[in-house]
């Protein structure tokens, strides 16, 4: 996720150079067939440019706010994780039984297990999303016992299957906690559950081609009318004035294929790019939350943002 309040100019050359040159190509080779070789068949009445770009900038709006609506709910969904995660927590340490004995060091070590077992599940979510199962052995794996990753990692999906297994550790934590506490912690698992499958069903549901396509269409068919409809316009101002059609009309089409863009990169917000959702950030966030709600004191630090990107 890029994180400052304005976007540096290098950010935008860097998508949009090779447009601006295929413009100013175009743009100037119609300057030339219209100026210096008399080619006016190839003139546009600008009514009807006004009245496709009109429609165009309609289209493109609704697209982007389409797909600003999924990078907007799945920024959500992360966020409730981040903060199921520290409700986890607090219910594992928490709420155990107070009429029971002192905590034996095997129940120490099981409510340890949940916990970094749910560590594992966050990162092993993330990875799932971006599709990136050659990261485990780094970034889940510490989490777990060797033999239950080895296992895990090699399953379809191994998210379900460590919430699975919280499932069964928790119905082998005897004299832990009650059966109401139990039934809490069971609950929600259950809502981590719905997190992750609303996560997956972003992932998994392309936004709907025939908007995405269409909106390329009619954005590229507007920049490829647009000289034409200026030339006679800018004509009108005297002679020689049609060489102003390059500059408006490669503004006016960078304009346009920004707005675009802008959409574009925003369909799918797991794809681990400089505008989507800052999985990484949000799963060590989890990490040391959780960490140090065990009492740890030797924690990673918070992610950093990287050229101001925030991943």
């Amino acid at each position: 996720m890029y994180i400052r309040k304005h976007i540096h100019w290098r950010v935008i050359w860097a998508y949009s150079w090779k447009d601006v040159l295929i413009f100013l190509g175009y743009d100037t080779l119609l300057a030339v067939l219209h100026g210096p070789l008399q080619v006016r068949w190839l003139d546009v009445p600008w009514q009807l440019v006004s009245i496709l770009g009109v429609a165009v900038s309609f289209y493109v709006g609704f697209k982007n706010s389409s797909s600003y609506n999924r990078f907007s709910e799945a920024r959500q969904l992360w966020g409730g994780i981040v903060n199921r995660s520290r409700n986890w927590a607090m219910l594992v340490l928490g709420n155990t039984d107070p009429l029971g004995p002192v905590l034996m060091p095997a129940q120490v070590a099981a409510q340890q297990r949940l916990i970094y077992r749910h560590l594992a599940w966050v990162n092993a979510l993330r990875l799932h999303l971006r599709r990136q199962p050659e990261r485990w052995e780094a970034e889940v794996a510490p989490f777990l016992d060797p033999d239950e990753s080895a296992h895990l990692q090699a399953v379809a999906n191994p998210p379900a299957q460590l919430l699975l297994r919280q499932t069964h550790d928790l119905r082998q934590a005897a004299g832990l906690y009650t059966e109401l506490q139990h039934r809490t912690l069971t609950e929600d698992l259950r809502e981590l559950t719905n997190l992750q499958g609303g996560c997956e069903r972003i992932k998994n549901t392309p936004f709907p081609r025939q908007y995405a396509f269409s909106s390329l269409v009619f954005v590229w068919l507007f920049i490829a009318l647009l000289p034409l409809g200026l030339l006679a316009e800018f004509e009108k101002l005297g002679h020689g004035q049609y060489w102003m059609t390059i500059p408006f009309s490669v503004l006016v089409s960078w304009v346009f294929v920004t707005m675009e863009l802008v959409g574009h990169i925003s369909e799918d917000p797991f794809e681990n790019r400089m505008n989507d959702v800052p999985m990484t950030a949000l799963c060590r966030t989890i990490e040391i939350d959780l960490r140090q709600m065990l009492g740890e004191s030797e924690v990673p630090a918070p992610v950093q943002p990287v050229e101001d990107v925030l991943l």
